[in-house]
């Protein structure tokens, strides 16, 4: 039987070619049976790499912990609706900023002790930081945002509503450009919009997780994605450091220190505030071991993270010691502003081509799973997570439903400003839709790279993707063999398209990994999950 714990050290193998991605669990469930010497903790996808350190550290103080592995926004989620409770004794993200901001969440949380820091930094290949000429000085942000502006350089970020890094470096930014002395409010946010669009022109991968973004940006840096290079990821310190040191790129990456500031990560080893005594005697011995001096540089070694405790030195890979710290914004109000701005105003608009199972086998509580699920992303759904991955204004998005046959595809594009009509046009067509027939899985997903060909061709500008969702085996038109052949024959602009498939009912998991991998995508499970849930977690990607 594999334990949690032997889940984590097989995530930590499988994580040698690029940061471990094991995804979010599912928050409702506890990670283990408690008891003395046990914690259940609620925890960030990226501890991942502190395996060995925990492991060392159980032996030492007779302390073991059972992880489960969510990402920072729906742990906040899990935290406000009471989830956590009685379930776990701790959560370990790498800031409590978000959480703290929300009340119904911040209530929750209890002692926290600080393990380790890692802030959030840009990276460049090498060749490219020498070209701009950034190799042996510092600069501000406004200077790397001018750059950025006239697509100077490229790079990847993950989503600021799925992960803290991406989040992270949305607040640094802004405040930087702001020149805000306190933490940024929604007014400076507006004043700056220019400067933030003109920085964000530049990114060309966005991603739901760290891990996913590195496997992305590998693709493009090899030319297994066609899209083009891209010159590189804004990400914590940490995993530009581990990707030199121990995953070999193509390029080796030169890490750029913004010398007017930076938000940094602290990881906060939080005890929930209703954890019993045996928790918070386990809590204590764990976190006082972890800050020895000894552990520290063993932290540092292994995870790339900085010490936390004084007198513990920086070793020679961190090329930049002292950094500026921004200011973090505490008011809900200002988290919401930002992340309005950057979805609704900012980034590059998106793209997504649904392709959508309404076979026989969907009918029931699966096809109104579906419509549901839809639904939700039109605004619907007023859950934390349901408002940051709703649909958004200038996004494009395309339904193409399938049964024995592709159906007719239907393109809704929503405005800027007000796009309240188009997402009504979205919640009635999914309302409407009905099951009924077979299931022609690759002739439609084959269907789908058509219908995208012109809409891309239009306006190539986008981040584009698509979503194949299905609940059964492929009964009808061609295969999975005769997709994979033809695969190499699709136009070059669309081969990077990334296809994220969803696992639903009887759907076959290696038929659908084999999707994913083929073009870049990533496979997301919703057999024993709200299919809701899984839809808002693919937004993050896209």
């Amino acid at each position: 039987m594999r334990t949690p714990f032997t889940l984590l050290l097989l995530l930590l193998v499988s994580a040698c070619t690029g940061p471990a991605d094991p995804g979010p669990a599912e928050p409702g469930l506890p990670a283990g049976p408690p008891g003395p010497g046990v914690l259940r903790v609620l925890a960030g996808s990226e501890l991942t790499d502190m395996g060995d350190v925990l492991e060392e550290a159980a032996a030492a103080t007779g302390v073991r912990v059972e992880f489960t592995f969510t990402g920072t926004l729906e742990g906040t989620e899990a935290l406000a609706e009471g989830a956590v409770d009685g379930k776990y004794d701790a959560v370990w993200f790498s800031s409590n900023r978000y959480p703290a901001g929300v009340p119904e969440a911040a209530r929750r949380l209890g002692a926290q002790v600080e393990v380790m820091s890692s802030p959030v930094v840009l990276g460049l290949t090498g060749s490219k930081a020498r070209e701009l000429g950034w190799t042996d000085r510092r600069l501000g942000w406004g200077e790397i945002a001018e750059a950025a502006g006239r697509r100077a350089f490229s790079y990847g970020m993950t989503d600021p509503s799925a992960s803290n890094s991406g989040f992270s470096a949305l607040v640094g930014v802004a405040s930087a450009l702001a020149g805000a002395g306190a933490a940024v409010d929604a007014a400076q946010i507006d004043a700056v919009t220019p400067e933030l669009k003109g920085f964000f022109s530049a990114q060309a991968l966005s991603a739901g997780s760290s891990g996913w973004l590195w496997q992305a940006y590998q693709r493009r840096a090899t030319g297994e994605d066609p899209g083009g290079k891209v010159d590189g990821l804004i990400n914590y310190e940490s995993v530009l450091l581990s990707v030199d040191s121990v995953r070999a790129p193509p390029e080796e990456f030169t890490v750029v220190y913004p010398s007017d500031g930076v938000v940094t990560a602290d990881y906060p080893f939080t005890l929930l505030a209703d954890a019993g005594d045996d928790a918070r005697d386990a809590h204590r011995r764990l976190t006082d071991h972890l800050r020895t001096p000894d552990v520290q540089r063993r932290i540092m070694e292994t995870t790339h993270r900085r010490p936390v405790v004084p007198g513990v030195a920086l070793s020679d890979a961190f090329a930049q010691h002292d950094l500026v710290e921004l200011p973090f914004p505490v008011a809900q109000t200002a988290v919401d502003a930002l992340l309005a701005a950057y979805f609704d105003e900012i980034r590059r608009p998106s793209r997504t081509l649904y392709v959508l199972d309404t076979s026989g086998s969907m009918a029931g509580d699966r096809i109104a799973s579906l419509r549901s699920a839809l639904i939700g992303l039109t605004g619907a759904d007023d859950s934390l997570t349901g408002r940051y991955r709703r649909f958004r204004s200038r996004e494009e998005v395309t339904m193409l439903p399938f049964s024995t046959t592709p159906g007719e595809p239907r393109t809704f594009t929503l405005p800027e400003g007000d796009p309240t009509a188009a997402l009504a046009g979205i919640a009635a067509y999914a309302g409407g839709l009905r099951e009924g027939g077979g299931t022609a899985i690759y002739d439609s997903l084959s269907r789908a790279y058509e219908v995208m060909g012109p809409l891309v061709a239009a306006d190539p500008d986008r981040f584009t993707s698509i979503v194949l969702m299905t609940d059964g085996e492929n009964t009808d038109g061609s295969g999975l063999a005769e997709f994979e052949a033809s695969f190499g024959s699709v136009p070059a602009r669309l081969r990077g398209v990334p296809v994220f498939t969803v696992l639903f009912g009887e759907g076959s998991d290696d038929e659908l990994t084999r999707v994913a991998a083929l073009t870049g995508g990533k496979v997301f499970d919703a057999r024993a999950v709200d299919l809701g849930g899984v839809f808002r977690e693919i937004r993050g990607y896209q």
